[in-house]
């Protein structure tokens, strides 16, 4: 592709990305930018955005046979190659579609607080981490730039998106494809606690898989080595930012601190490593 960035139009940038409109087409550009809580930390994480890139692409090629995915080309200007793909435009649903394996974060609380995660009940006396008996769908709003994400139940999941039968047919995709990847995880030593899915659609295909699929920044990841339910868990994401920020005693509200240099270089290397052992290839 002889384009530079410099000729494409921007179509949109978020937390960690910018988009281009390329023809009819879109490019995706991951950065080393990394947000927690909804905030973007100042400081950024190097090689992180080839990680993301390349590891959603190895999913893409490998969840084909559950779901079609936006995935055109990996033909990209060349100041962004590795970090950056062309894909389909599509229609996006205005909804995250989170599968949790394990009970975590803000499942959590929720769980201590009421007993179910999104009106999906649970067993009694389960701890923090812990297996739950079959993965749960629990869906949360997308939020605008700046603002929270919101979790929200299956029932008012089907009323945003406005069609019941195809919110549960998200439902049954975003589980399968959660399955697939959590028994791949397992094969090298890794548990997929959670993870959250986009989808849209295109002409011809109601359910497309897009954004970013089972990267360290869309999941949990867990050295199964290591699991001990009842505690947080050593993690291959972003959670060792949030531990580090919490600890730090920063409130969630920006503007948000800077990242020591161990912080930094630990990070780069979960997630690199996360890279390397899930999809067997080095960056």
């Amino acid at each position: 592709m002889s384009k530079s960035l410099e000729d494409l139009k921007l179509h949109s940038s978020g937390k960690v990305r910018e988009i281009y409109e390329i023809e009819d087409d879109l490019l995706l550009v991951a950065s080393d930018r990394i947000s927690i809580y909804d905030v973007i930390m100042p400081t950024r994480i190097p090689d992180k955005g080839k990680v993301l890139t390349q590891m959603s692409n190895f999913w893409f090629e490998n969840t084909t046979g559950i779901v079609p995915n936006h995935f055109l080309s990996n033909d990209v200007p060349e100041e962004v190659e590795g970090r950056a793909v062309r894909v389909r435009k599509l229609e996006m649903y205005p909804i995250e579609c989170v599968v949790r394996g394990y009970l975590s974060g803000s499942g959590w609380k929720e769980y201590q607080a009421t007993g179910a995660v999104r009106a999906v009940g649970l067993p009694e006396r389960l701890q923090d981490t812990d297996k739950l008996p079959r993965p749960i769908f629990t869906p949360a709003t997308k939020a605008e730039l700046g603002d929270h994400d919101e979790n929200i139940d299956f029932e008012r999941a089907a009323e945003i998106i406005g069609d019941r039968a195809l919110m549960e047919e998200l439902r049954r995709v975003a589980i399968e494809i959660y399955e697939f990847g959590a028994n791949h995880a397992a094969e090298r030593g890794i548990i997929l606690a959670d993870t959250k899915f986009e989808f849209g659609s295109h002409a011809g295909a109601e359910i497309v898989l897009g954004d970013e699929v089972l990267t360290p920044d869309s999941s949990r990841y867990w050295p199964a080595d290591e699991y001990e339910p009842g505690k947080t868990q050593p993690s291959f994401d972003k959670q060792f930012v949030r531990d580090w920020a919490n600890a730090a005693g920063w409130d969630h509200s920006p503007p948000a601190p800077e990242l020591p240099d161990d912080v930094v270089a630990q990070t780069q290397e979960k997630y690199r490593e996360a890279y390397e052992i899930i999809t067997g290839k080095t960056l």
